[in-house]
């Protein structure tokens, strides 16, 4: 992992810092940035969310998804825990500690709001990191890349649909306009370009490529970082007064990793997959195309909704989360191949 991947979370605390320190000092500054807006699209943050999201999917390779076949049953995991589980699992958690567990102690015109970026949280699943994860434990590096590909296919179509089917579920409002705009903003035309990208650069030969992912690698966190900073300028006052707000946000992310990622495990060893199949199935269960989730929540409810706060959680406690998941996935390797 490079330097800015490995402390991630030392960054976004920073950033909590930062970010507050000018949105009190300079509040007039964020607030007319903030005006910066077209059709509900806040420009300055447009423009970091492609920063973010292009370099990641220049990375995949949608030619991997004719490899899917190999591995039908760690792919068949995979989905099952992506798209029918980690989501639905989510709208509940948000519903039981939110809206009942956790409401005395939260803002109560935010409960919606906190609710709605849980859902779009789990609604993304992971695009980029889990090839660091995967690495890390060893995975299938081609079972990797075509549960990555095919998962990013079925974003494109599906994160919509599914995201205004748990916001009706959980009696919020749904912008349909606005959804609709944040999936061709933020997954249609970023996928597109970066295939556009991808292809050029793959033209003019593998080493003129890796040279490029390695000098442009930096640029995603960096961007989500800025748009961090942003977030919390606007973010402060409620941060300020109400401390406690990210450690109960937590809770319900913290517990919606460490289910996903157990049950794609079992379910893989369950299925007689091999152990490095399971461990990429386990952990993009596990983690989150958080940048995704953070884009549509600034741009569905806005730089100072609880919905927005609720993503960033998931940014904060990433890193240190999903590696102590790889901890345990490797700890437990001769358990799996006990059969």
């Amino acid at each position: 992992m490079s330097v800015f991947e490995r402390y991630l979370t030392v960054w976004v605390f920073l950033c909590i810092v930062v970010g507050i320190g000018l949105g009190q000092f300079a509040p007039g500054v964020f607030q007319r940035i903030g005006r910066l807006e077209v059709a509900q699209v806040n420009l300055p943050v447009g423009l970091l969310i492609w920063v973010m999201i292009i370099p990641m999917l220049v990375k995949v390779d949608f030619g991997a998804l004719h490899t899917i076949k190999q591995h039908v049953r760690g792919i068949g995991v995979t989905l099952f825990v992506n798209w029918l589980v980690k989501p639905f699992s989510m709208a509940f958690l948000g519903w039981l500690f939110i809206r009942h567990l956790f409401a005395p102690l939260l803002p109560a015109d935010q409960l919606d709001s906190y609710v709605a970026g849980l859902i779009l949280l789990a609604a993304a699943p992971c695009t980029a990191m889990v090839f660091v994860w995967s690495k890390l434990t060893d995975g299938d590096p081609l079972f990797t890349l075509s549960q990555v590909a095919l998962n990013d296919t079925i974003m494109v179509f599906a994160f919509a649909p599914l995201v205004g089917l748990l916001l009706g579920i959980s009696a919020i409002t749904v912008p349909w306009d606005t959804l609709l705009t944040s999936v061709v903003l933020y997954i249609v035309i970023p996928v597109a370009l970066a295939q556009v990208w991808r292809k050029a650069l793959l033209a003019r030969g593998q080493a003129v490529f890796d040279a490029t992912m390695e000098r442009i690698g930096p640029w995603s966190i960096s961007a989500l970082l800025a748009t961090l900073v942003l977030l919390f300028a606007f973010q402060g006052k409620a941060i300020l007064a109400q401390p406690l707000v990210i450690a109960l946000l937590a809770v319900p992310i913290l517990i919606q990793v460490f289910f996903n990622s157990a049950l794609a495990y079992w379910l893989n060893r369950a299925v007689g997959e091999t152990h490095r199949v399971a461990c990429p199935s386990a952990l993009i269960g596990a983690s989150n195309f958080f940048e995704l989730a953070v884009a549509a929540a600034i741009s569905l409810f806005g730089f100072e909704s609880g919905a927005a706060l609720a993503t960033v959680v998931g940014v904060l406690i990433e890193v240190p989360v999903m590696l102590l998941v790889v901890k345990v996935v490797n700890a437990s390797k001769g358990w799996y191949e006990a059969r």
